[in-house]
């Protein structure tokens, strides 16, 4: 399929079929993840799968929405700020290229049939202390993945999102 049907395709998955999902297609959603670009190719992300069934609900017990505890398994995508590109204005790159590989994965999921749903309304801190994580590194998104139990509809974009018209400024900003 071509990439913007592909873009078209893929949707957030809030509901998933009580299957696991092959390690073979995990690895490579996580393969899509690590060819990302990064500032200066620094890499500061990694990516821990949690598919153990306790370890998940205390994960997923992070976030509010209860749907999450149904997804067959949750990589939580998490930057390094102590590895990531700063601006010379300070301006710190290490979220920027955490989404970057996260869209890659969403998009490589996708491609093989899997939903993903981006999750980064969740409380930090307490996935920090489930995952037993490290001071500089910052659980940025959590990421369930499966078979999804719904359908999405490629063609809500035409209604769902802004026309190009109104994005797209050729030559500087002229008009808000």
């Amino acid at each position: 399929m071509d990439f913007l049907q592909l873009a078209k395709n893929r949707y957030s998955c809030r509901s998933y079929k009580k299957v696991p999902v092959e390690k073979e297609k995990l690895e490579q959603v996580l393969e899509a993840g690590r060819i990302a670009p990064s500032a200066c190719n620094l890499q500061p992300f990694y990516f821990i799968v949690v598919t153990d069934e306790d370890l998940k609900q205390k994960v997923a017990s992070s976030y509010r929405g209860q749907w999450i505890k149904d997804a067959p398994a949750i990589i939580v995508a998490c930057g390094d700020h102590s590895k990531s590109w700063k601006r010379a204005d300070g301006k710190d790159h290490c979220d920027i290229d955490v989404a970057i590989s996260v869209d890659h994965m969403t998009l490589a999921a996708a491609e093989l049939g899997l939903g993903t749903c981006w999750v980064c309304a969740f409380d930090a801190a307490k996935c920090r202390e489930v995952l037993n994580l490290p001071a500089h590194i910052e659980p940025v998104v959590l990421l369930p993945i499966g078979y999804p139990a719904d359908k999405g509809n490629p063609d809500r974009h035409q209604a769902q999102r802004k026309k190009l018209d109104n994005l797209v400024r050729w030559n500087g900003f002229q008009g808000a």
